[in-house]
Parts: C-alpha cells; structure tokens; sequence
C-alpha cells in the first residue's frame, strides 16, 4: 500500500492542528504519523539570540524543507525519521530531543507553508487549507503565544504587522489554489473534517487508491 500523506496548510490560528488531531482522533493514533512544520525550522546556531529573535519566522524559507523532504522519503521507504524538537524560548532546535516519526499507512502533515513548496505539494495525496477569519486567527495566535511562548501583547501586535500578515498575504493566502480541500473555520467545520475522515478511512480499509484520490 502506497504510504498517503495529507498535507493541512493555512493561515497561523486557523485551526490546522485542530483538524488534524480531530482526524487522527477518528482513525486512531497508531494508524497515523503526524508531522508538524513548525519542528523544521532552520537552525541559526551562529546567530546571537537577539539575532535569532529577528528573524521573520512567518516566511516560507525559514523552514528546512530540505530535512523534511528526507523525513517523508525515509517514511517511504519504510525507515522511521528523527524530526528536531523546536526550543521557541531558545529560538533554536533542541540539543537533547528529537521525536521518533514511525513510518505508517498515513502521514498528516501540517504548516503554514505546506502548500507554498512545490517540492512539497508533490509528495501530497489530499492537499488540504483550513481557511478561518483573520480575527479570529490573530486572537487565538495571540492566546497561545501568551500562555505558551510568554510573548507581550505589544510583541505580538509588532510581529503581525511587520511579518505575519504581510507573509500570509504574499504566500499562505495564494497556496489556497493548490488546496483539493477547502475547510473553512477549522475544527468547528464537522463536515468538513468528516469528509476528510472519510477519504482517509475508505483509503485504509482498501475501497479507495491512493491514484484514485
């Protein structure tokens, strides 16, 4: 069976991982490998840490895509990949982690950037774009960004006019085309999800090809 990846792109708080992890919830843990964009960004070692914080991190090529390819390609093969854990108060990639990526039927993968790379959208089977309001996604960036990252409400508000919102309108926004699947409102859309569950089921129990997709 061809291993098929689900590539789940959007705009940042627009309920990705939320889709993801509903669809996993459906299909069960150990039926899928989950991949988050966010695990590659690139390594600026040779940056001070004011340098690194700098950094636009809302552009596609501050990703290692080129690692992530590998992961996906050794996935293929059957081989299991070792994906870098992200240090966001460090900005930088943890020296002492990495998590096990185990190769599976099924790969969800998702980023902001997933449907910009070609590269990329050439090894999807279902390219997918969550597409929510931007209120409501820079209110849920914000939350998390407090509660999990310890950012200020002005470093936040700083960040998404200089880089976020611009980034979403040169490269997120215009990926929407690639997209097979248009979710709007992320997690909420049941339909939505259920479709892609379903796609995703018939896959596994063999009434629906990979080609057939």
């Amino acid at each position: 069976m061809t291993m098929l990846i689900i590539g789940i792109a959007g705009g940042t708080g627009s309920g990705k991982t939320t889709v993801a992890r509903s669809v996993i919830d459906r299909l069960g843990q150990d039926k899928v490998t989950f991949i988050s964009q966010d695990s590659y960004y690139k390594e600026h070692k040779h940056l001070s840490k004011s340098e690194r914080e700098a950094i636009n991190y809302d552009h596609p090529l501050v990703f290692d895509n080129e690692l992530l390819i590998e992961h996906l390609q050794l996935l293929r093969q059957g081989k299991p990949a070792y994906a870098p854990v992200y240090d966001y108060a460090a900005y930088g990639r943890s020296t002492t982690e990495k998590v096990e990526l185990k190769p599976n039927n099924i790969v969800i993968l998702e980023g902001l950037h997933v449907l910009s790379d070609e590269n990329i959208r050439k090894m999807l089977y279902i390219k997918v774009f969550v597409d929510t309001d931007p209120d409501v996604r820079v209110l849920r960036r914000a939350l998390r960004d407090i509660e999990e990252r310890g950012r200020t409400i002005q470093s936040i508000f700083q960040q998404y006019l200089k880089s976020v919102k611009p980034m979403h309108e040169a490269f997120i926004e215009p990926s929407k085309k690639y997209a097979d699947l248009i979710i709007p409102e992320g997690g909420h859309n049941e339909v939505g999800i259920q479709l892609l569950s379903i796609l995703t089921e018939k896959y596994l129990t063999g009434a629906l090809l990979a080609d057939e997709i």
